[in-house]
């Protein structure tokens, strides 16, 4: 069921929304809605630290970091529920599996940076967007990055299954 919008403030009708939602900087005409989640200082503050929005990283580090994060999950399912779980081989097939996801999303990085896409627009929750990726060379460094860090990724999450019991036995 739609609920009714309030035309003249662009809020939901809805009384209670009134009170905790309204539009970014009190201006309707921006398109955005601060709401408890979105405009909260914790939530500003974690979305403002992540890799893609931290200021004063080059556009390689942030893809690294990206990437390291991107190859060390995507691992597990892949090892663990791929259609090799019960096989001896099943970690270097989880590992195979992550670097060709890795590679692919990497074509797909380059691809959208040879689109010219728009600059990023300001938002309720990261107000100063960086302007690392308004060239093509950004772009093109994140997105080298991100398949060295992908790949690292998935390499150390490899070994680290594979050692699994070396290291309990040094922790236990």
């Amino acid at each position: 069921m739609a609920q009714a919008v309030d035309a003249s403030k662009n809020l939901p009708s809805d009384p209670r929304n009134r009170e905790v939602v309204f539009p970014a900087k009190r201006d309707p005409q921006i398109g955005n809605f601060e709401t408890p989640i979105n405009s909260s200082p914790l939530v500003k503050w974690f979305i403002n630290n992540l890799p893609a929005y931290r200021p004063g990283i080059t556009p390689f580090r942030r893809g690294l970091e990206i990437g390291m994060a991107h190859g060390y999950w995507i691992f597990g399912p892949f090892a663990k529920l791929g259609p090799l779980r019960d096989t001896p081989n099943a970690n270097l097939a989880g590992l195979l599996a992550a670097i060709g996801l890795v590679v692919i999303l990497t074509a797909g990085l380059s691809l959208y940076a040879h689109s010219n896409p728009p600059k990023a627009l300001a938002s309720v929750t990261a107000p100063n967007p960086p302007d690392a990726f308004t060239s093509n060379e950004g772009w093109n460094n994140f997105a080298s990055a991100f398949l060295i860090g992908g790949i690292g990724g998935a390499v150390v999450a490899y070994f680290l299954t594979i050692n699994l019991a070396l290291i309990q036995g040094l922790v236990g």
